[in-house]
């Protein structure tokens, strides 16, 4: 994949394909391991914890307490789903792993219903914190070049 619109096509044909997942699943995940790498300060492979980090972050960033609501549209009702993206992701060649990366490494890592409970969510904003709210860019970030396979 040269070109992000390559790379989007083919997350949208890999999407009408595979029958699991919207292709705004795959995208999140590749925001998310976007902002995973530049919360980390280098470019260097994520694994499967850290990514499910920068999954919870930027869900509770984008959605808040819609979070579940969003997933569940998505067809995502555990951690397990996003191991899936990932590895369908890597089938078709649109992500690269190690020999070290498992798709067990996303299995029960966290319970999305708990971590994603709305009256927790809510509970817990400081609203005097509160900023302008972030707006997804679906667009290919453009940290993501390192991540996706060159075509």
């Amino acid at each position: 994949m040269s070109q992000p619109r390559d790379l989007i096509e083919e997350i949208h044909r890999l999407a009408r394909e595979d029958d699991g997942y919207p292709a705004d699943a795959y995208l999140f995940l590749f925001q998310a391991l976007d902002r995973t790498i530049e919360v980390m300060g280098e470019e260097r492979h994520v694994s499967g914890a850290e990514l499910l980090e920068g999954v919870r972050r930027l869900a509770i960033d984008l959605f808040g307490p819609l979070t579940l609501m969003v997933f569940d549209h998505w067809g995502v009702r555990e951690t397990d789903d996003f191991g899936r993206i990932v590895f369908h992701l890597i089938e078709r060649g649109l992500l690269r792993k190690t020999d070290s990366d498992r798709f067990e490494d996303f299995v029960g890592v966290y319970d999305l219903r708990e971590t994603f409970a709305p009256d927790a969510l809510v509970a817990a904003v400081d609203a005097r914190q509160l900023k302008p709210t972030f707006r997804p860019d679906w667009r290919v970030p453009s940290g993501l070049r390192s991540s996706v396979a060159k075509g």
